[in-house]
């Protein structure tokens, strides 16, 4: 009977110790899982917090790039407006001296008129050349 006993309690006890072991077993697999799962929000988390940081640096280095280009087009587009200026105003000053050419061109010629006019015209009958022939004489 003690025998019988005894095998009865080594019995409860292995079962305890085995139902025992079962639960420990079961709450270590939990927090395992629980700790995976945590484990891959915060890699989650990570990822879309790093993910959200490129996008915000790529989207700022768009905007830095798009003011410089506006800022390259601008200048370029001012100097453009320049050099059409400046090419506006040479022909002008060409024009003008071409005008002012013109015009001591007239203004001479209009002189040399009227001085032409007044000139004595050349005798046919110079240097014993009556008529504009020879007569013998020297």
């Amino acid at each position: 009977m003690n025998k019988q006993l005894e095998k009865m309690k080594q019995n409860q006890e292995c079962e305890r110790r085995k139902r025992i072991a079962e639960e420990k077993h079961k709450e270590w697999v939990q927090k395992k899982r629980e700790e995976e799962r945590r484990e891959r929000k915060r890699k989650l988390r990570k990822e879309m917090a790093e993910k959200a940081t490129r996008e915000l640096e790529k989207m700022q280095l768009q905007e830095k790039a798009d003011i410089k280009y506006k800022e390259w087009l601008k200048k370029k587009r001012a100097e453009e407006a320049e050099k059409k200026k400046k090419e506006k105003e040479k022909e002008k000053e060409r024009e003008a001296e071409l005008q002012e050419k013109r015009t001591r061109s007239e203004k001479i010629f209009k002189e040399w008129l009227q001085n032409s006019r007044n000139k004595p015209q050349p005798t046919l009958n110079g240097y014993g050349f009556p008529h504009g022939k020879s007569t013998g004489l020297y």
